[in-house]
């Protein structure tokens, strides 16, 4: 039996994450997420990259379910 995980809060660093996560799955420029995120250093927005190279593949976009 598979036991579900208890709810998790959604945060504005959840989102912040999410959000950067996505623009790089769209293609956006790391420059560009960097200037958006106001990281002064790019090396802490290359972290997202890593995250979305491993969900490559595994994102649908919830419009394909209709």
């Amino acid at each position: 039996m598979v036991v579900p995980e208890p709810p998790r809060r959604v945060t504005a660093h959840v989102l912040r994450h999410s959000y950067a996560t996505h623009m790089i799955l769209r293609g956006v420029d790391i420059r560009s997420i960097q200037q958006l995120l106001g990281h002064s250093d790019v090396r802490t927005t290359e972290i997202y990259t890593e995250l979305a190279r491993a969900m490559r593949g595994e994102i649908t976009s919830p419009l394909d379910d209709l």
